[in-house]
């Protein structure tokens, strides 16, 4: 990808921040906070969460140690290609809520390290990167980026800023009233059905970083097929190898994914993005 200009002044280094957490009794309420807040709203909190509840035997990646230095960890690299992946979603959702005549409100990226407090309660980098409508803020530890590389097999610039696509995706969502809307929907219905009022919002968030990526100007040779590659790896079904039945699919199969980033890159309109219920 190629952006120019310094980037986003909405942005947080908190890395460098956070050690190990003991959860202890409070690891209940964690787990039942990203079942109940972050499930709509995180692109990997399935991909991650599986991860961390099959460590959970004994103290597994959620037991304590370590301190805080108070120093950022966060290369000067990396650091920039949030920042600029964030301001050209500012500008791009700028101008296409003001030809919508009113005016976009910017979310804030928090890059921390192991874990944070948000709005939404404490961040845990097995979570992965999640949006918390309450502080209307987006949340990742930056190690993450490192595993959806080597473990999930999709590298690439245009990958990781997909991933933050589809966080400011889910902002865009807020400030229009669709997670209220979505939350209510799942109110009213049985666990299966609110897993497909999930699955919309999920994929519409996918097409909403694909309209942006399309209006960007920043997209290179080789991005689009960094992105399709990105969508694959995270489908419920992959990350499920067919151990969850699709009643209980909450992000979307594979085949959902890429076509729902591909309805926004093709298209380059949010009206095109009508997946959420």
């Amino acid at each position: 990808m190629r952006f120019d200009g310094p980037g986003s002044d909405n942005f947080e280094d908190r890395t460098g921040g956070g050690g190990g957490l003991n959860l202890g009794g409070g690891l209940g309420m964690i787990l039942s906070l990203v079942a109940s807040r972050f499930g709509i709203v995180g692109i990997l909190v399935l991909l991650l969460g599986y991860c961390a509840l099959n460590s959970l035997g004994g103290g597994g990646i959620l037991g304590g140690g370590g301190g805080s230095t108070g120093k950022s960890t966060l290369p000067a690299e990396q650091s920039s290609f949030l920042r600029q992946v964030l301001g050209s979603t500012e500008q791009v959702w700028g101008q296409i809520f003001q030809q919508a005549g009113s005016q976009y409100r910017p979310t804030t990226l928090v890059a921390y390290t192991n874990y944070d407090q948000s709005g939404c309660g404490a961040a845990q980098a097995a979570m992965g990167p999640f949006y918390c409508p309450t502080d209307q803020q987006i949340y990742i530890d930056p190690v993450f980026f490192e595993e959806l590389s080597r473990r999930f097999g999709a590298p690439g610039d245009f990958a990781q800023a997909y991933v933050i696509a589809h966080e400011v995706g889910h902002h865009i969502q807020n400030l229009e009233g669709t997670l209220d809307k979505a939350q209510s929907a799942q109110a009213r219905v049985g666990k299966a059905e609110g897993n497909q009022v999930q699955v919309g919002i999920e994929l519409q968030a996918d097409c909403y970083a694909g309209v942006w990526a399309a209006r960007s100007g920043a997209l290179e040779a080789g991005d689009i097929e960094e992105g399709m590659r990105a969508a694959e790896a995270i489908g419920d079904d992959m990350l499920t190898k067919g151990q969850v039945s699709p009643d209980n699919f909450t992000h979307g199969t594979s085949a959902q994914r890429m076509n729902a980033l591909r309805t926004g890159l093709q298209s380059g309109q949010p009206s095109a993005c009508n997946f959420a219920r």
